[in-house]
């Protein structure tokens, strides 16, 4: 079983975010695996020591993104890849483009990833991914069974769940609850040193073109507001929260 996972370096979610000119200040803030593709890289894993067979993460970005693959190779994927993008200009379709291309000559049975990003939340790039390369894909999945050649993949639908069957090769994105990452281990850092971690650019698979979208502006959320008590008997603090909500918060 030869699976493929798609990755993306996110900042830490524990991180303090600072913004300058419209940018977010990356200096000092520690970077990660993106959570979602954490649970993608360990549902891999998971199949591949029931079932055999390789795991190559891949990725696009700068240098830095070594970080996060070498965390992945730690964790106990066989190969990682990097799509050099440091300098270009991206976005969600042109990335996507170029991790499907960087794949398309693979042999493969499954490609998961995260169903969603933590730092821009656009849950493009899996879809478009498998668009490309003419892959059935299921989306926000809980729970995976890989059997017969066929996926059978679970997800939270409003009011219950949906069992979804798709052939392999399929891609997968991952939702939280379908697994519990694991911790790289000490043995699993050392042997990552020597893991392979190969490196193409755009301009070598052939993908080039202008970004359709642009980040313009980045600000951060409103800091929230003090609760407010009403410390009256029952019935004027009640009017009081009423006109609250419907003047103030207007949700009534």
């Amino acid at each position: 079983m030869n699976i493929v996972v798609l990755i993306k370096q996110t900042f830490d979610t524990e991180a303090k975010i600072a913004i300058k000119e419209g940018k977010i200040v990356a200096d000092g803030v520690t970077q990660i695996i993106n959570p979602y593709d954490e649970f993608a890289l360990e549902e891999a894993l998971r199949i591949k020591e029931k079932s055999g067979g390789d795991v190559l993460v891949v990725s696009a970005g700068g240098e830095k993104v070594k970080e996060a693959l070498r965390s992945a190779l730690a964790m106990g994927a066989d190969r990682a890849l990097l799509v050099e993008t440091e300098g270009a200009a991206v976005d969600e379709g042109i990335v996507a483009s170029a991790l499907a291309k960087a794949i398309s000559g693979l042999s493969y049975n499954l490609v998961l990833s995260g169903w969603k990003a933590i730092d821009d939340n656009s849950a493009q790039v899996g879809g478009r991914v498998a668009e490309t390369l003419g892959l059935p894909q299921v989306n926000v999945v809980t729970q995976l069974t890989i059997e017969d050649g066929k996926a059978l993949a679970v997800r939270e639908v409003e009011g219950g769940t949906e069992t979804v069957e798709v052939p392999l090769p399929a891609l997968i994105t991952a939702q939280r609850g379908l697994n519990e990452p694991r911790y790289p281990n000490m043995r699993g850092i050392m042997q990552a040193k020597k893991k392979e971690l190969k490196v193409v650019t755009l301009s070598e698979l052939g993908v080039s073109g202008a970004p359709q979208v642009a980040v313009k502006n980045v600000v951060l959320p409103p800091a929230k507001q003090a609760g407010k008590l009403f410390r009256d008997d029952v019935a004027t603090s009640v009017a009081q929260l009423v006109q609250a909500l419907r003047n103030e918060a207007k949700v009534i």
